[in-house]
């Protein structure tokens, strides 16, 4: 039976909220579609889209799976799973909203969809990396630089953790600024956090006791495999040449002019670890390992790329 078909069938006959999740469940798991993009699973990605499109939110209590669906209801629901399976757009786009560390940001087509293992030393403050400058006095970071921003994720949630930052939000692409802004203001912070148009480093300013990343750096045989998902995202916001580390290249060789003598600098590079690491013998770097999963994310001390005079 095909998929349009099995959608006429399901929105005649089924009924309730978990009727319709269960359906989603297996036409999903049928259609072999890729999970990834906030969700790892069917149950959980019928979940958001089904309460998504029923205007619910997605953790709402298990009593509520009984409810009756309308006809519309149903068909609205269906729509969305169709969509997903046809297109194979990721839920956040269809959505339009993404979490990272806990807090919403909305995305679109401009914008890689918020996945970084980046999140989880967020979540913990950078402690691992910053015990040296607590013991000097400095608690948390006074500048942050969140370079290739995108949605703006990875620097508003580093605002939300250190109130007393300044945070730069910088990004080549304007349609990828004009997402950060709006998620500054959704998170109202237009106080201490600015997002700017920028090559790399040539707006920034100044010096940041802390720089961030997550930069392209898919290589050219990933990309070349990618599944039909991250074809929707913005190919400048994940190419990154034959080894995946044309960008992170630069932000070796220019970072540290940026940082404090104490700062850090945090990027993730993903499956392109490898690559760097051998390109680069000389410099101490430091991959986190990560209790919720991810990999390719390393740690230097500005002191350490002196070693690349």
């Amino acid at each position: 039976m095909d998929l349009q078909r099995h959608a006429e069938l399901a929105v005649d006959e089924l009924h309730t909220l978990q009727d319709v999740i269960r359906w989603s469940v297996s036409r999903m798991s049928e259609a072999g579609i890729y999970y990834g993009h906030g969700t790892d699973n069917p149950w959980d990605e019928a979940l958001l889209l089904v309460t998504h499109a029923l205007h619910l939110p997605w953790n709402l209590a298990n009593e509520w799976r009984n409810a009756q669906l309308t006809r519309v209801e149903r068909q609205a629901a269906i729509d969305l799973i169709l969509t997903r399976i046809e297109q194979r757009v990721p839920a956040p786009y269809l959505t339009g909203v993404a979490w990272f560390c806990n807090l919403p940001f909305l995305v679109d087509e401009r914008v890689l969809i918020p996945r970084s293992p980046i999140g989880q030393m967020i979540d913990q403050g950078f402690a691992t990396w910053w015990q040296g400058h607590i013991s000097q006095g400095q608690p948390e970071p006074r500048r942050i630089l969140d370079l290739c921003t995108g949605s703006g994720c990875i620097g508003i949630a580093m605002a939300k953790k250190f109130p007393q930052a300044e945070v730069e939000l910088l990004d080549l692409s304007f349609e990828a600024l004009e997402v950060a802004d709006e998620n500054i203001q959704r998170h109202q912070l237009e106080d201490r956090v600015m997002a700017l148009q920028s090559d790399l480093f040539a707006a920034a300013s100044g010096k940041y006791d802390l720089i961030v990343s997550n930069p392209p750096y898919v290589d050219a045989d990933d990309m070349s495999c990618l599944p039909e998902e991250y074809h929707h995202e913005p190919e400048l916001a994940l190419a990154a040449g034959d080894d995946g580390l044309d960008l992170v290249h630069i932000m070796l060789k220019e970072a540290r002019q940026y940082l404090t003598d104490d700062g850090l600098l945090v990027v993730e590079v993903g499956n392109s670890w490898p690559a760097l690491a051998a390109a680069y013998p000389q410099l101490p770097f430091v991959w986190p390992e990560f209790e919720h999963g991810g990999h390719g994310v390393f740690v230097l001390q500005a002191r350490d790329l002196d070693l690349l005079n």
